[in-house]
């Protein structure tokens, strides 16, 4: 797909390679459209990562991901998955009534994909008729790999070397989208 067809469009890059600050700039740049959907962000304590916490872009919901405390049955590495949680935070939303004009979500991850409320909003975001912009871990089977296998989306990896001049391409991609 070239970039002139693509409305989903995905970043993917090592972790640590920037993909969250890439989308927060992202959803600033584009701040004008009023961007719907969320970002994830580490939480830390005496320097070290303890989780990681969800906000959405309108700043209305905020929610817990994962924590290193959190004890049961979903886990990914050192912690803990809160998987009610994170799909009641899903649940506040609004991605579909009214439509919005551009989806931005960070990040599908291994832990955002233990969520089949997850699979199935990613999945209509990606049929749906605004443009759809989001993060995608680097590596991944199952749901991560079946959705960067798509012919519907554009995947461009962010590295330290092309992250500056990637921002204003996708931007630039995502506003003639939204005009036409």
């Amino acid at each position: 797909m070239t970039a002139t067809q693509a409305k989903n469009i995905f970043v993917t890059g090592l972790p640590g390679s920037g993909k969250t600050t890439f989308i927060m700039k992202l959803a600033e740049d584009l701040r004008d459209y009023r961007p719907a959907g969320f970002f994830t962000e580490e939480t830390r304590s005496h320097g070290a990562r303890t989780g990681f916490m969800l906000t959405s872009f309108d700043g209305r919901s905020t929610g817990v991901l994962a924590r290193a405390d959190i004890r049961g049955p979903h886990r990914v590495g050192r912690y803990g998955v809160d998987l009610a949680g994170f799909e009641r935070f899903l649940g506040t939303l609004r991605l579909f009534d009214p439509p919005p004009r551009l989806v931005i979500i960070d990040e599908i991850g291994r832990m955002e994909c233990l969520s089949e409320r997850f699979r199935g909003l990613v999945t209509a975001l990606l049929a749906a008729p605004a443009p759809f912009i989001a993060t995608i871990a680097l590596r991944g089977n199952g749901f991560i790999g079946e959705v960067k296998r798509r012919p519907d989306i554009l995947l461009r990896e962010l590295t330290t070397r092309n992250r500056d001049a990637l921002l204003p391409e996708i931007a630039d991609l995502i506003r003639s989208l939204i005009m036409t």
